[in-house]
């Protein structure tokens, strides 16, 4: 681990984070967190990024796996991923620091357009991945943080050193999964493409025949495809979507269990309960009133 690349990251961070809570920044595509202690895990659907702590730890949840990862280490997802991410190291004195920064398929292309020499084609992996952070790439995310300090330069600079980030990454040891994703008519490629459209149509009927045939895959490899890449079969993803909308639509938007089960696309209350209870660990209206329980100031 490069410490003084750290150090500096750590204090581009701290400067433009409020003291608990995670927020957007002038720079599209880049959150900043800052959390002074452990959090129970947070389900979210995360879009292909990469993720660095700066200070304290994190997990990361998808199907049954755990993913931990800290300063030594970074995280990236390749494709669109329902997880669950938690907190795990923080104190007032040493919060825990972290950066998200989204990564454009459209830069990867570009990027492999201008730099085609690299690794042999891999089987498909799985769409999460955790690894030793390269001073480089640690050396290039701090750059584009400490680029807050002067907003002026954003929109010229910010770009360039987005895709020097992505460049790191595809020149690491995450850099196959970015290709495998970003080459035409591989199988992962293709399996990102289905993931796209269920994430765009998770409260429709899932026919999975008609998915495997747009990802031009027969049945049979389509489903272990889809399942090498996210952990998940097609049916078990749509409804961790499913459900995941529906939990923000009810904390969010106000609506009632029934409507929120009718919006996402289930037909059965009995059934939509049942799942989320399974999912969320108590039934819906237990969990929303929790959680809004929890969101009331101390008085």
């Amino acid at each position: 681990m490069a410490t003084d690349e750290l150090a500096r990251l750590v204090a581009a961070i701290e400067r433009h984070t409020p003291p608990d809570g995670i927020c957007d920044t002038a720079i599209p595509g880049m959150l900043l967190a800052r959390q002074p202690a452990p959090t129970d895990p947070i389900a979210l659907v995360v879009d292909p990024s990469l993720c660095i702590v700066a200070q304290g730890a994190k997990e990361v949840f998808l199907a049954g796996e755990t993913y931990r990862y800290d300063p030594a280490h970074s995280l990236l997802v390749s494709v669109d991923l329902p997880i669950s991410a938690r907190v795990v190291e923080a104190t007032p004195a040493r919060p825990c620091l972290a950066v998200r920064l989204s990564l454009d398929a459209s830069v990867v292309g570009d990027l492999l357009a201008d730099c085609p020499d690299g690794p042999p084609p891999t089987p498909p992996a799985r769409g999460l991945d955790v690894r030793p952070v390269e001073p480089q790439l640690l050396d290039a995310v701090g750059r584009l943080v400490a680029l807050l300090d002067a907003p002026r330069d954003i929109a010229a600079l910010a770009p360039l050193l987005l895709r020097e980030v992505t460049y790191r990454v595809l020149a690491g040891p995450q850099g196959a999964r970015l290709r495998q994703i970003a080459a035409a008519g591989a199988p992962t490629h293709q399996i990102a493409r289905a993931i796209r459209w269920l994430r765009d149509h998770f409260a429709d009927p899932l026919r999975i025949e008609s998915l495997a045939r747009q990802a031009r895959m027969s049945l049979s490899g389509f489903h272990q495809h889809f399942k090498a890449v996210t952990g998940l079969s097609p049916l078990q993803y749509q409804k961790q979507l499913r459900l995941q909308e529906a939990r923000r639509l009810m904390l969010g938007g106000g609506l009632d269990a029934a409507e929120a089960a009718f919006r996402v696309g289930y037909e059965s209350p009995s059934q939509f309960s049942r799942e989320y209870r399974r999912m969320f660990g108590a039934p819906p209206r237990r969990d929303v009133a929790a959680h809004k329980l929890d969101a009331q100031p101390a008085s």
